[in-house]
Protein backbone atom coordinates (compact mmCIF):
# COMPACT_ATOMS: atom_id res chain seq x y z
CA UNK A 1 0.00 0.00 0.00
CA UNK A 2 2.81 2.40 0.92
CA UNK A 3 4.58 1.61 -2.36
CA UNK A 4 1.40 2.32 -4.35
CA UNK A 5 0.96 5.66 -2.56
CA UNK A 6 4.56 6.56 -3.36
CA UNK A 7 4.08 5.75 -7.04
CA UNK A 8 0.99 7.96 -7.13
CA UNK A 9 2.71 10.95 -5.54
CA UNK A 10 4.27 12.38 -8.71
CA UNK A 11 1.08 12.34 -10.92
CA UNK A 12 -0.95 13.79 -8.06
CA UNK A 13 1.52 16.63 -7.65
CA UNK A 14 1.55 17.31 -11.40
CA UNK A 15 -2.27 17.41 -11.52
CA UNK A 16 -2.37 19.79 -8.53
CA UNK A 17 0.10 22.17 -10.18
CA UNK A 18 -2.03 22.22 -13.33
CA UNK A 19 -5.13 23.01 -11.27
CA UNK A 20 -3.31 25.93 -9.68
CA UNK A 21 -2.04 27.36 -12.96
CA UNK A 22 -3.57 30.55 -14.41
CA UNK A 23 -5.07 29.99 -17.88
CA UNK A 24 -3.95 33.48 -18.94
CA UNK A 25 -0.26 33.59 -17.90
CA UNK A 26 0.17 29.78 -17.72
CA UNK A 27 2.03 30.09 -14.43
CA UNK A 28 1.11 29.47 -10.79
CA UNK A 29 -1.52 31.91 -9.53
CA UNK A 30 -0.42 35.31 -8.27
CA UNK A 31 -3.10 36.73 -5.98
CA UNK A 32 -5.68 34.14 -7.13
CA UNK A 33 -9.25 35.42 -7.54
CA UNK A 34 -12.41 33.51 -8.42
CA UNK A 35 -15.09 34.63 -10.91
CA UNK A 36 -18.77 33.84 -10.49
CA UNK A 37 -18.32 30.88 -12.86
CA UNK A 38 -15.86 29.37 -10.32
CA UNK A 39 -12.82 29.76 -12.58
CA UNK A 40 -9.64 31.16 -11.05
CA UNK A 41 -7.10 33.63 -12.47
CA UNK A 42 -4.32 35.84 -11.26
CA UNK A 43 -5.75 39.16 -10.14
CA UNK A 44 -3.29 41.14 -12.30
CA UNK A 45 -4.01 38.84 -15.30
CA UNK A 46 -7.83 39.15 -15.18
CA UNK A 47 -7.54 42.90 -14.53
CA UNK A 48 -5.38 43.34 -17.65
CA UNK A 49 -7.67 41.02 -19.64
CA UNK A 50 -10.76 43.14 -18.88
CA UNK A 51 -8.96 46.50 -19.23
CA UNK A 52 -10.59 48.69 -21.81
CA UNK A 53 -13.71 46.51 -22.08
CA UNK A 54 -16.97 48.50 -21.95
CA UNK A 55 -20.15 46.82 -20.77
CA UNK A 56 -20.36 43.07 -20.04
CA UNK A 57 -17.15 41.09 -19.61
CA UNK A 58 -16.49 37.38 -20.17
CA UNK A 59 -14.56 34.60 -18.49
CA UNK A 60 -11.39 33.87 -20.52
CA UNK A 61 -11.90 30.17 -19.95
CA UNK A 62 -15.63 29.40 -20.36
CA UNK A 63 -16.71 32.70 -22.08
CA UNK A 64 -19.55 33.22 -19.64
CA UNK A 65 -20.67 36.86 -19.59
CA UNK A 66 -20.89 39.02 -16.49
CA UNK A 67 -22.55 42.37 -16.26
CA UNK A 68 -19.85 43.79 -13.95
CA UNK A 69 -16.16 43.30 -13.38
CA UNK A 70 -16.48 41.42 -10.09
CA UNK A 71 -14.30 38.72 -8.53
CA UNK A 72 -13.35 37.59 -5.03
CA UNK A 73 -10.07 36.59 -3.45
CA UNK A 74 -9.82 32.84 -2.74
CA UNK A 75 -7.60 32.46 0.35
CA UNK A 76 -7.74 28.65 0.26
CA UNK A 77 -6.31 28.58 -3.25
CA UNK A 78 -3.75 31.20 -2.21
CA UNK A 79 -2.56 28.88 0.62
CA UNK A 80 -2.39 25.89 -1.72
CA UNK A 81 -0.33 27.87 -4.22
CA UNK A 82 2.12 28.91 -1.52
CA UNK A 83 2.46 25.29 -0.38
CA UNK A 84 3.18 24.12 -3.94
CA UNK A 85 5.77 26.89 -4.35
CA UNK A 86 7.41 25.86 -1.07
CA UNK A 87 7.52 22.15 -1.98
CA UNK A 88 9.18 22.88 -5.30
CA UNK A 89 12.01 24.87 -3.75
CA UNK A 90 15.53 23.44 -3.85
CA UNK A 91 15.81 23.62 -0.06
CA UNK A 92 12.66 21.57 0.47
CA UNK A 93 13.67 18.95 -2.08
CA UNK A 94 17.13 18.56 -0.54
CA UNK A 95 15.63 18.28 2.94
CA UNK A 96 13.18 15.62 1.74
CA UNK A 97 16.00 13.68 0.13
CA UNK A 98 17.95 13.90 3.38
CA UNK A 99 14.98 12.58 5.36
CA UNK A 100 14.57 9.68 2.95
CA UNK A 101 18.23 8.71 3.32
CA UNK A 102 18.10 9.02 7.12
CA UNK A 103 14.95 6.89 7.31
CA UNK A 104 16.48 4.24 5.07
CA UNK A 105 19.69 4.17 7.14
CA UNK A 106 17.71 3.96 10.38
CA UNK A 107 15.75 1.00 9.06
CA UNK A 108 18.93 -0.66 7.82
CA UNK A 109 20.60 -0.36 11.24
CA UNK A 110 17.51 -1.59 13.04
CA UNK A 111 17.30 -4.54 10.66
CA UNK A 112 20.93 -5.40 11.47
CA UNK A 113 20.10 -5.26 15.20
CA UNK A 114 17.19 -7.64 14.76
CA UNK A 115 19.25 -10.01 12.64
CA UNK A 116 21.87 -10.07 15.41
CA UNK A 117 19.08 -10.75 17.91
CA UNK A 118 17.91 -13.67 15.77
CA UNK A 119 21.42 -15.13 15.79
CA UNK A 120 21.66 -14.73 19.57
CA UNK A 121 18.22 -16.30 20.03
CA UNK A 122 19.26 -19.30 17.99
CA UNK A 123 22.46 -19.59 20.06
CA UNK A 124 20.34 -19.47 23.22
CA UNK A 125 18.11 -22.23 21.87
CA UNK A 126 21.17 -24.39 21.19
CA UNK A 127 22.39 -23.73 24.74
CA UNK A 128 19.02 -24.60 26.23
CA UNK A 129 18.89 -27.82 24.24
CA UNK A 130 22.46 -28.74 25.17
CA UNK A 131 21.96 -28.00 28.86
CA UNK A 132 18.63 -29.80 28.81
CA UNK A 133 20.26 -32.86 27.28
CA UNK A 134 23.07 -32.80 29.86
CA UNK A 135 20.58 -32.45 32.70
CA UNK A 136 18.53 -35.37 31.42
CA UNK A 137 21.63 -37.54 31.46
CA UNK A 138 22.39 -36.39 35.01
CA UNK A 139 18.85 -37.09 36.19
CA UNK A 140 18.91 -40.57 34.66
CA UNK A 141 22.28 -41.33 36.27
CA UNK A 142 20.95 -40.27 39.69
CA UNK A 143 17.99 -42.57 39.37
CA UNK A 144 19.80 -45.68 38.06
CA UNK A 145 20.51 -47.16 41.51
CA UNK A 146 16.84 -46.92 42.50
CA UNK A 147 15.32 -47.30 39.06
CA UNK A 148 13.04 -50.28 39.71
CA UNK A 149 11.44 -48.88 42.86
CA UNK A 150 11.56 -45.20 41.92
CA UNK A 151 10.62 -45.40 38.23
CA UNK A 152 7.59 -43.19 38.72
CA UNK A 153 9.69 -40.57 40.53
CA UNK A 154 12.20 -40.51 37.68
CA UNK A 155 9.48 -40.15 35.05
CA UNK A 156 7.94 -37.29 37.00
CA UNK A 157 11.27 -35.48 37.31
CA UNK A 158 12.11 -35.84 33.61
CA UNK A 159 8.67 -34.59 32.63
CA UNK A 160 9.17 -31.50 34.80
CA UNK A 161 12.54 -30.88 33.16
CA UNK A 162 11.00 -31.33 29.72
CA UNK A 163 8.25 -28.81 30.51
CA UNK A 164 10.71 -26.27 31.81
CA UNK A 165 12.93 -26.78 28.79
CA UNK A 166 9.87 -26.35 26.56
CA UNK A 167 8.97 -23.17 28.46
CA UNK A 168 12.46 -21.77 28.00
CA UNK A 169 12.46 -22.71 24.31
CA UNK A 170 8.99 -21.21 23.88
CA UNK A 171 10.15 -17.91 25.41
CA UNK A 172 13.03 -17.71 22.97
CA UNK A 173 10.84 -18.94 20.09
CA UNK A 174 8.30 -16.16 20.75
CA UNK A 175 11.07 -13.59 20.80
CA UNK A 176 12.58 -15.10 17.64
CA UNK A 177 9.26 -14.97 15.77
CA UNK A 178 8.58 -11.41 16.91
CA UNK A 179 12.03 -10.33 15.76
CA UNK A 180 11.65 -12.04 12.38
CA UNK A 181 8.26 -10.38 11.96
CA UNK A 182 9.78 -7.00 12.78
CA UNK A 183 12.52 -7.61 10.21
CA UNK A 184 9.93 -8.39 7.52
CA UNK A 185 8.02 -5.22 8.33
CA UNK A 186 11.21 -3.15 8.26
CA UNK A 187 12.14 -4.67 4.91
CA UNK A 188 8.73 -3.68 3.52
CA UNK A 189 9.31 -0.14 4.76
CA UNK A 190 12.77 -0.17 3.24
CA UNK A 191 11.27 -1.22 -0.10
CA UNK A 192 8.81 1.68 0.10
CA UNK A 193 11.60 4.11 0.95
CA UNK A 194 13.82 2.79 -1.84
CA UNK A 195 10.95 3.21 -4.33
CA UNK A 196 10.42 6.73 -3.05
CA UNK A 197 14.09 7.45 -3.61
CA UNK A 198 13.80 6.13 -7.16
CA UNK A 199 10.70 8.22 -7.90
CA UNK A 200 12.37 11.29 -6.42
CA UNK A 201 15.04 11.16 -9.13
CA UNK A 202 12.43 12.12 -11.78
CA UNK A 203 9.84 14.08 -9.82
CA UNK A 204 9.59 16.07 -6.65
CA UNK A 205 7.92 14.46 -3.63
CA UNK A 206 5.58 16.42 -1.39
CA UNK A 207 5.92 14.14 1.63
CA UNK A 208 7.47 10.90 2.84
CA UNK A 209 5.74 7.68 1.81
CA UNK A 210 3.39 6.08 4.31
CA UNK A 211 5.27 3.44 6.31
CA UNK A 212 3.99 0.50 8.30
CA UNK A 213 4.49 0.61 12.04
CA UNK A 214 6.92 -2.20 12.76
CA UNK A 215 6.42 -4.56 15.66
CA UNK A 216 8.08 -3.50 18.90
CA UNK A 217 10.39 -6.26 20.16
CA UNK A 218 11.29 -6.37 23.83
CA UNK A 219 14.82 -7.15 24.94
CA UNK A 220 15.33 -10.91 25.14
CA UNK A 221 15.64 -12.31 28.62
CA UNK A 222 19.02 -13.96 29.01
CA UNK A 223 18.89 -17.71 29.60
CA UNK A 224 20.26 -18.36 33.08
CA UNK A 225 21.95 -21.75 32.83
CA UNK A 226 22.59 -21.92 36.55
CA UNK A 227 19.01 -21.02 37.54
CA UNK A 228 17.74 -23.59 35.03
CA UNK A 229 20.14 -26.27 36.21
CA UNK A 230 20.40 -25.84 39.96
CA UNK A 231 17.51 -27.95 41.22
CA UNK A 232 18.35 -30.75 38.79
CA UNK A 233 21.95 -30.74 39.97
CA UNK A 234 20.73 -31.29 43.54
CA UNK A 235 21.05 -34.61 45.44
CA UNK A 236 18.10 -36.06 43.54
CA UNK A 237 18.36 -39.50 45.08
CA UNK A 238 18.00 -37.94 48.50
CA UNK A 239 14.97 -35.94 47.36
CA UNK A 240 13.37 -39.15 46.14
CA UNK A 241 14.40 -41.07 49.23
CA UNK A 242 11.85 -42.68 51.49
CA UNK A 243 12.13 -46.43 51.39
CA UNK A 244 15.65 -46.85 50.04
CA UNK A 245 17.66 -44.78 52.51
CA UNK A 246 20.56 -47.23 52.64
CA UNK A 247 21.00 -46.91 48.84
CA UNK A 248 21.21 -43.15 48.76
CA UNK A 249 24.27 -41.62 47.15
CA UNK A 250 25.01 -39.23 48.63
CA UNK A 251 23.19 -39.95 51.84
CA UNK A 252 23.25 -37.60 54.81
CA UNK A 253 26.76 -37.37 56.20
CA UNK A 254 26.89 -38.11 59.96
CA UNK A 255 28.74 -34.95 60.92
CA UNK A 256 30.04 -34.07 64.37
CA UNK A 257 31.30 -30.74 65.67
CA UNK A 258 35.02 -30.18 66.07
CA UNK A 259 35.32 -28.81 69.60
CA UNK A 260 38.86 -27.61 68.87
CA UNK A 261 37.46 -25.07 66.37
CA UNK A 262 34.67 -23.75 68.60
CA UNK A 263 34.68 -20.14 69.73
CA UNK A 264 35.10 -19.98 73.53
CA UNK A 265 31.44 -18.91 73.97
CA UNK A 266 30.09 -22.02 72.14
CA UNK A 267 29.08 -25.04 74.21
CA UNK A 268 29.09 -28.43 72.44
CA UNK A 269 27.04 -31.44 73.58
CA UNK A 270 28.69 -34.66 74.74
CA UNK A 271 27.86 -36.45 71.46
CA UNK A 272 29.17 -33.44 69.48
CA UNK A 273 25.96 -33.00 67.48
CA UNK A 274 24.59 -29.91 69.22
CA UNK A 275 26.14 -26.45 69.63
CA UNK A 276 24.76 -23.42 71.48
CA UNK A 277 26.07 -19.95 72.26
CA UNK A 278 26.52 -19.25 75.97
CA UNK A 279 26.67 -16.04 77.95
CA UNK A 280 30.08 -16.94 79.42
CA UNK A 281 33.43 -17.80 77.90
CA UNK A 282 34.49 -21.42 78.33
CA UNK A 283 38.02 -22.40 79.25
CA UNK A 284 39.52 -24.15 76.22
CA UNK A 285 42.96 -24.77 74.83
CA UNK A 286 44.16 -21.97 72.57
CA UNK A 287 45.48 -23.16 69.22
CA UNK A 288 45.38 -22.17 65.53
CA UNK A 289 42.21 -24.16 64.74
CA UNK A 290 39.97 -22.14 67.07
CA UNK A 291 37.81 -19.16 66.06
CA UNK A 292 38.55 -16.27 68.43
CA UNK A 293 36.80 -13.21 66.98
CA UNK A 294 33.53 -14.66 65.68
CA UNK A 295 31.10 -17.17 67.25
CA UNK A 296 31.86 -19.93 64.74
CA UNK A 297 32.51 -23.67 64.75
CA UNK A 298 33.43 -26.27 62.11
CA UNK A 299 32.57 -29.92 61.70
CA UNK A 300 35.27 -32.48 62.34
CA UNK A 301 34.78 -33.97 58.84
CA UNK A 302 36.35 -32.17 55.86
CA UNK A 303 35.82 -32.76 52.12
CA UNK A 304 37.86 -32.11 49.00
CA UNK A 305 36.34 -34.60 46.55
CA UNK A 306 33.03 -36.33 45.88
CA UNK A 307 29.45 -35.31 46.68
CA UNK A 308 28.27 -34.77 50.24
CA UNK A 309 25.02 -33.80 51.91
CA UNK A 310 24.14 -33.00 55.52
CA UNK A 311 21.26 -31.48 57.43
CA UNK A 312 21.20 -29.00 60.28
CA UNK A 313 18.25 -28.33 62.53
CA UNK A 314 17.92 -24.63 63.28
CA UNK A 315 14.40 -24.71 64.73
CA UNK A 316 13.14 -21.24 65.59
CA UNK A 317 16.54 -19.58 66.02
CA UNK A 318 16.26 -15.91 64.94
CA UNK A 319 19.82 -15.74 63.57
CA UNK A 320 22.46 -18.16 62.30
CA UNK A 321 25.05 -18.78 59.54
CA UNK A 322 25.46 -22.17 57.86
CA UNK A 323 27.62 -23.36 54.96
CA UNK A 324 31.18 -24.44 54.23
CA UNK A 325 34.53 -22.80 54.97
CA UNK A 326 37.92 -23.36 53.38
CA UNK A 327 40.45 -25.05 55.62
CA UNK A 328 42.74 -22.05 55.18
CA UNK A 329 40.35 -19.32 56.48
CA UNK A 330 41.71 -16.86 59.03
CA UNK A 331 40.11 -17.93 62.31
CA UNK A 332 41.54 -15.17 64.46
CA UNK A 333 40.23 -12.14 62.53
CA UNK A 334 36.76 -10.76 61.99
CA UNK A 335 36.09 -11.32 58.29
CA UNK A 336 32.95 -10.87 56.23
CA UNK A 337 31.55 -14.23 55.13
CA UNK A 338 31.89 -14.39 51.34
CA UNK A 339 33.41 -16.72 48.72
CA UNK A 340 36.30 -14.26 48.37
CA UNK A 341 37.12 -14.85 52.05
CA UNK A 342 36.71 -18.65 51.77
CA UNK A 343 33.10 -18.94 52.99
CA UNK A 344 30.01 -20.14 51.12
CA UNK A 345 27.11 -19.56 53.49
CA UNK A 346 23.43 -18.94 54.04
CA UNK A 347 22.38 -16.59 56.83
CA UNK A 348 19.31 -15.61 58.86
CA UNK A 349 18.85 -12.35 60.74
CA UNK A 350 15.94 -10.95 62.78
CA UNK A 351 13.96 -14.16 62.44
CA UNK A 352 12.89 -13.68 58.81
CA UNK A 353 15.69 -12.03 56.81
CA UNK A 354 17.40 -14.75 54.76
CA UNK A 355 20.45 -13.96 52.62
CA UNK A 356 23.09 -15.80 50.63
CA UNK A 357 26.67 -14.89 51.50
CA UNK A 358 27.62 -13.32 48.18
CA UNK A 359 29.41 -10.00 47.82
CA UNK A 360 27.19 -8.02 48.26
CA UNK A 361 24.59 -10.12 50.11
CA UNK A 362 21.81 -11.67 48.03
CA UNK A 363 18.48 -11.25 49.82
CA UNK A 364 16.23 -14.34 49.57
CA UNK A 365 12.44 -14.30 49.57
CA UNK A 366 11.23 -17.53 51.16
CA UNK A 367 7.59 -18.62 51.33
CA UNK A 368 8.18 -20.27 54.71
CA UNK A 369 10.84 -20.38 57.42
CA UNK A 370 12.86 -23.62 57.25
CA UNK A 371 13.32 -25.52 60.50
CA UNK A 372 16.02 -27.67 58.94
CA UNK A 373 18.64 -26.67 56.38
CA UNK A 374 20.16 -29.14 53.93
CA UNK A 375 23.63 -28.44 52.50
CA UNK A 376 24.85 -30.16 49.33
CA UNK A 377 28.53 -29.99 48.37
CA UNK A 378 29.68 -31.18 44.94
CA UNK A 379 33.45 -30.84 44.97
CA UNK A 380 34.02 -31.77 41.31
CA UNK A 381 31.49 -29.22 40.04
CA UNK A 382 32.39 -26.62 42.70
CA UNK A 383 28.74 -26.29 43.66
CA UNK A 384 27.39 -25.50 47.13
CA UNK A 385 23.59 -25.63 47.41
CA UNK A 386 21.19 -24.99 50.26
CA UNK A 387 17.77 -26.57 50.68
CA UNK A 388 14.78 -26.32 52.95
CA UNK A 389 15.17 -29.85 54.31
CA UNK A 390 11.48 -29.98 55.24
CA UNK A 391 10.38 -30.11 51.58
CA UNK A 392 13.75 -30.15 49.72
CA UNK A 393 13.03 -26.87 47.92
CA UNK A 394 16.16 -25.12 46.68
CA UNK A 395 17.03 -21.95 48.60
CA UNK A 396 20.26 -20.91 46.89
CA UNK A 397 23.17 -22.39 44.97
CA UNK A 398 26.77 -21.19 44.62
CA UNK A 399 28.30 -22.22 41.28
CA UNK A 400 31.75 -20.80 42.08
CA UNK A 401 32.43 -23.18 44.96
CA UNK A 402 35.68 -24.13 46.68
CA UNK A 403 38.71 -25.50 44.88
CA UNK A 404 40.41 -26.98 47.96
CA UNK A 405 39.46 -28.79 51.14
CA UNK A 406 36.50 -27.38 53.05
CA UNK A 407 34.72 -28.08 56.33
CA UNK A 408 31.04 -27.70 57.16
CA UNK A 409 30.66 -24.30 58.85
CA UNK A 410 28.20 -23.13 61.52
CA UNK A 411 27.59 -20.02 63.56
CA UNK A 412 24.87 -19.95 66.23
CA UNK A 413 25.55 -16.18 66.43
CA UNK A 414 25.37 -14.01 69.52
CA UNK A 415 21.93 -14.36 71.06
CA UNK A 416 19.66 -11.50 72.11
CA UNK A 417 19.42 -11.62 75.89
CA UNK A 418 15.62 -11.30 75.68
CA UNK A 419 15.24 -14.28 73.34
CA UNK A 420 17.56 -16.78 75.01
CA UNK A 421 19.92 -19.24 73.36
CA UNK A 422 18.79 -21.78 70.77
CA UNK A 423 21.01 -24.68 69.70
CA UNK A 424 22.10 -25.80 66.25
CA UNK A 425 21.88 -29.57 65.86
CA UNK A 426 23.49 -31.86 63.32
CA UNK A 427 20.97 -34.44 62.12
CA UNK A 428 21.91 -38.10 61.68
CA UNK A 429 19.65 -40.20 59.45
CA UNK A 430 16.49 -38.13 59.89
CA UNK A 431 13.47 -40.46 60.01
CA UNK A 432 10.87 -38.03 58.59
CA UNK A 433 9.69 -38.99 55.11
CA UNK A 434 9.32 -36.47 52.31
CA UNK A 435 5.65 -35.71 51.56
CA UNK A 436 4.31 -35.90 48.02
Amino acid sequence: MAAADTAATAPTKTSLREDLTCAICCDLFQEPVMLACMHHFCKPCITRYWRGTQGPVTCPQCRKEFSTKQFQTNYLVTAMVEKVRATTSDTYVKNLEKQLKQALESHRLRREDFINNIRRDKDRMDTIKRVGTDLQAHVKGEFQALHQILHDQETCMLEQLRREQEEELEKVQRHLEATERAVRELEENMTALQQACAVNENTVLIELPQLRTWTQVNMAVEFDVNAFSNKYMAPLQYIAWRKMFSSLNPGPSPLTFDVDTAHPSISVSRDKTMAVECDRMMSREDHNKRFLQCVNILAAQGFQSGRHYWEVEVGSKPKWDIGVAAESVDRRARIKLSPESGYWTLRLRNGNEYSAGTQPWTRLRLSSSPKKIGVFLNCEERRVSFFNADDMSLLFSFTNGPRSKVFPFFSPCISDSTQGSHPIQLLHYPPVALSG
